[in-house]
């Protein structure tokens, strides 16, 4: 028996099972196949030489079988140079296109080789989802899995260029119209909190400051940035401050940007965490009609409030209660024992932190800061004196477990105020998935404009992988996150003839496939 390759008219091979018989006669046993590229044929080939060695085994089978490499397993004849990864294409550049993040760069004044610059950015923006780390990792990536070769400095020239107001503007207006889709063009409520990112240099500049950071690197020079999302975390806007800047000086103006920008009439409720609560803060979100939800703090609100607050009654946990400011805001208060054991443990250490001090001659440097700088008298008639005060130590004992929100919504009950707060989690979970899967930081450039264009691929970037989860999630998978990225990597196909053949996916990646293509 033998194999035989016989052209055919419309330009394929048939790949044929044939069988010697007596008189020099010939008689057809199988079709195997039909190729119409040469990788197809190799593949033809090989599955041809294993059935003929089923329906006609000979004492040399097994020497057959043995590798013609010097490798101890089997090859097949198709180079590996026509193997490609592209689960990155068939699934975020997919959701990439649904964005409309391809035509970003389409009405930007100036704009020159549009191709090459679309190119460069979808690959940095999908390459930080599945392979965060360096842009250089990135060229290798794309070297040895895309046969796509890129110079590291047309990297450089890219992120030079990529960071222009024009365009972020329009990537901007890109990822939040596609994110009103989801909500019928309707936002009621966006989420706001900024946080330090750092850098590994040391030499500080105009933009990275060293400054109060959120991740104890305090010897670190750092930027700020600060994002806007919805209830459910997709991003809406982001603004980058310089690193030594107060966190609630940020809020009026990444607002009056996030405004001017997206041209809304209607104006969302403002959820921030308490570092917002300032008098100019809310002045201005008062003074332009803006609703608003901020976290108060309650040990250091007046002591005519606290003693207000003391005198209410908290039973349970979830007990609220509604005191009216002289403002006429609401300040809803709610109570937690699990709070209340944290607040408690909190004052202990400081307490003991004090008696050690105490003990070694405390100076006014120990109080810079310091959490328990209220709970001291200082006497200074003659030399500088320090001591516990037992009265306020009772006195802020009285305030544990109770948490306050100021609002000027006087639509919303309080359980409603209390929710939507506690919905801030949705902007804490962006930074955390932008600082550890997507590994926004620490950042390595040192140039004020690719330190900005890296943190607009980051915020694209993200985008995309809240679009991932969302769709992932409504078919409940119950695998990991970084079981389907690693799933997504390993996508196949076999490019030839200028085609790009995909092979059969695996079940978990057809389920990912279902959830991009089906949902």
């Amino acid at each position: 028996m033998y194999i035989k390759k016989r052209r055919n008219k419309s330009g394929s091979i048939s790949v044929q099972l044939i069988k010697k018989l007596s008189g020099g006669k010939t008689k057809l046993i199988k079709t195997v196949g039909y190729a119409k590229s040469d990788i197809e044929l190799e593949l033809l080939l090989k599955k041809a030489e294993d059935e003929k060695e089923l329906l006609e085994p000979t004492l040399f089978s097994s020497l057959r079988k043995k590798s013609t490499t010097c490798y101890p397993f089997e090859t097949i004849n198709i180079e590996s140079e026509h193997l490609v990864y592209n689960g990155d294409e068939l699934i975020f550049g997919k959701l990439f296109e649904e964005m409309g993040c391809h035509t970003v760069f389409d009405n930007i004044k100036g704009i020159k080789k549009v191709e090459d610059k679309l190119f460069y950015f979808r690959a940095l923006v999908i390459s930080r989802i599945l392979y965060s780390g360096s842009k250089l990792y990135m060229i290798d990536y794309l070297a040895h899995f895309k046969q796509a070769t890129i110079q590291k400095d047309s990297i450089y020239r890219f992120l030079d260029t990529l960071y222009q107001e024009d365009i972020k503007m329009s990537i901007e207006e890109c990822i939040y119209t596609n994110t009103l889709k989801k909500f019928n063009n309707q936002l009621f409520i966006t989420f706001y909190d900024v946080t330090t990112l750092y850098f590994e240099s040391e030499s500080e500049d105009d933009l990275r400051r060293i400054g109060f950071s959120k991740e104890g690197k305090l010897a670190r020079p750092q930027i700020q940035l600060g994002l806007f999302t919805t209830l459910e975390g997709y991003p809406l806007s982001y603004e980058v401050y310089e690193g030594n800047r107060y966190e609630g000086h940020t809020l009026i103006d990444i607002l009056q940007k996030f405004q001017r920008k997206l041209k809304r009439k209607d104006k969302p409720i403002v959820v921030a965490d308490r570092g917002m609560l300032t008098n100019e803060n809310i002045t201005y979100l008062e003074d332009n009609h803006y609703k608003y939800i901020l976290a108060a703090r309650i040990k250091n609100l007046s002591n005519e409030i606290k003693k207000q607050i003391t005198n209410l009654t908290f039973l349970d946990d979830g007990t609220t209660h509604t005191i009216i400011l002289p403002n006429r805001t609401r300040l809803i208060l709610t109570y937690s024992s699990k709070r209340a054991k944290k607040d408690r443990y909190t004052r202990q250490k400081a307490l003991q932190k004090i008696e050690q001090k105490l003990n070694k001659n405390i100076t006014k440097n120990d109080l810079k800061l310091s959490y328990y700088g209220k709970y001291l008298d200082i006497d200074d008639k003659c030399s500088i004196g320090y001591s516990i005060n037992p009265l306020k130590v009772h006195n802020d004992a009285k305030l544990d477990g109770i948490k306050g929100f100021i609002t000027n919504d006087d639509t919303l009950e309080p359980h409603e105020v209390i929710s939507h707060y506690q919905n801030q989690y949705a902007v804490e979970k962006a930074f955390r998935v932008s600082k550890t899967d997507l590994k926004i930081r620490p950042i390595y450039h040192r140039l004020e404009n690719r330190i900005k264009a890296h943190i607009l691929i980051s915020f694209v970037a993200y985008a995309l992988y809240r679009e991932f989860e969302n769709k992932i999630d409504k078919l409940n998978i119950s695998t990991s996150k970084k079981i389907l990225l690693d799933a997504i990597k390993y996508i196949t196909a076999i490019k030839t003839d200028n085609k790009v053949l995909n092979l059969n996916p695996s079940q978990l990646q057809k389920q990912i496939l279902d959830a991009i293509y089906l949902s």
